[in-house]
């Protein structure tokens, strides 16, 4: 048996960003693991680390028993508390250290993908995600890890690999939670709709659609009266949907028509990361 065909995007694009991050750190002097990236808090250390931390969990190996201290300002909820565990215990890792603990877990991680035999619908129960299939899961990482080879790119000031396999997907799930982030976080009007032009290297024209009972759904055909229509760059879009950065500081990246307040407020919940 081979790996199922509908894995095997996700995991060739998870290849195609761990192995860019690889690359990216492999060179970095000790002083440059610290440079701060756009996730709060985290330096490009910290990052990998995460990345690392993720990975060796799918393996299957152990969590860490490690205490987090106090003061960690951008520690506000369950799920990032379980998730800075894998950061925090790394903190004081040498450069060689993370790099030789990255490439193995990649080795190690690598081999466990190219020999997976489960079906897509076997069902993983994750502790920040929730029960999701495992055809969910590997996109999911498949996004992350693109999200934070991003992170990193622009902590060093090495952009690219914005239209990879990895930016395709994580381009569909920020798409999928659109609705959401208009109908339910920003609670936009009933009977009501919204356009996303975004152009760069992944373009996409998107309406949400809110219905009668207050439900969003995207499509790709045009609305006519659109309540707002956002027009802005891809990186930008992905940086607004990751959590990355905030509106005021992208707002000469972005053209607004229609309502302003109602657009302001979109923006402001336009995170879909956990």
């Amino acid at each position: 048996m081979s790996v199922h065909p509908s894995l095997q995007p996700s995991i060739d694009a998870w290849t195609q960003s761990i192995e860019a991050i690889s690359e990216l750190v492999s060179p970095l002097v000790e002083g440059e693991w610290n440079r701060p990236t756009e996730c709060p808090g985290w330096s490009v250390r910290d990052v990998v680390s995460h990345i690392i931390g993720a990975e060796c969990e799918a393996l299957g190996d152990p969590r860490p028993i490690h205490s987090l201290p106090r003061d960690l300002y951008h520690v506000k909820d369950e799920a990032s508390r379980y998730n800075e565990v894998q950061v925090d215990v790394r903190r004081h890792h040498t450069a060689p250290e993370m790099t030789s603990e990255l490439e193995y877990t990649i080795i190690r991680r690598s081999r466990q993908l190219r020999n997976e035999k489960r079906d897509p619908s076997y069902l993983i129960s994750h502790p920040v995600l929730g029960k999701l299939t495992l055809e969910q899961f590997l996109r999911y990482r498949a996004f992350d890890v693109w999200a934070h080879e991003q992170d990193i790119r622009r902590a060093l000031g090495r952009p690219g690999t914005l239209d990879t396999p990895g930016a395709l997907i994580a381009r569909d799930i920020m798409l999928e939670r659109l609705p959401k982030v208009i109908a339910k976080d920003a609670a936009a009007p009933r009977r009501s709709a919204f356009v996303f032009d975004v152009s760069g290297p992944v373009e996409f024209l998107r309406t949400v659609r809110v219905d009668q009972d207050g439900q969003g759904s995207v499509s790709s055909s045009p609305s006519l009266g659109p309540l707002v229509t956002f027009t802005m760059d891809w990186e930008t879009y992905s940086r607004l949907a990751c959590g990355r950065v905030r509106v005021r500081r992208v707002a000469d990246k972005i053209k607004i028509e229609g309502d302003a307040d109602l657009a302001n407020t979109i923006l402001t919940n336009f995170s879909v990361t956990h």
